[in-house]
């Protein structure tokens, strides 16, 4: 019977009519109109943002990712980019990461160390600073 009551409303009748017709309550149908309704939106695939990149680029953005685990999300930007033509930003590129299960893919200073070459001197004048 529900079955045939979903029928009836996916050809557009009125709920009050179908409820005429098979001598039930209209709260009966509440439940069943807003089923239909959120069943439409998943088939029609209609509302929400459009997504940058496919399920398959997903998988090509982590794929290239572990391929050198050294690599930015830029650069993974960048590769994608060379790949197949469509830009897209190292944030998306970031999140997609995070999706697969890769995490900080950020530039990464170089740590502080005062015992770094000074660019220009020598190597007797970096003595000289160190003492």
């Amino acid at each position: 019977m529900r079955g045939r009551i979903i029928g009836k409303i996916e050809e557009g009748r009125k709920i009050t009519d179908i409820a005429r017709e098979f001598d039930i309550a209209q709260c009966c149908f509440h439940d069943c109109g807003s089923y239909l309704k959120l069943l439409e939106c998943v088939v029609d695939g209609t509302g929400g943002r459009v997504r940058s990149t496919t399920p398959a680029e997903d998988r090509y953005i982590v794929l290239s990712a572990k391929r050198n685990r050294r690599t930015t999300a830029q650069q993974v930007a960048n590769q994608f980019l060379a790949a197949s033509g469509k830009q897209i930003s190292r944030k998306t590129v970031a999140r997609r990461l995070r999706g697969g299960g890769l995490y900080a893919r950020s530039d990464q200073a170089a740590p502080y160390c005062p015992f770094a070459m000074v660019s220009g001197a020598s190597q007797t004048e970096q003595d000289f600073i160190l003492r």
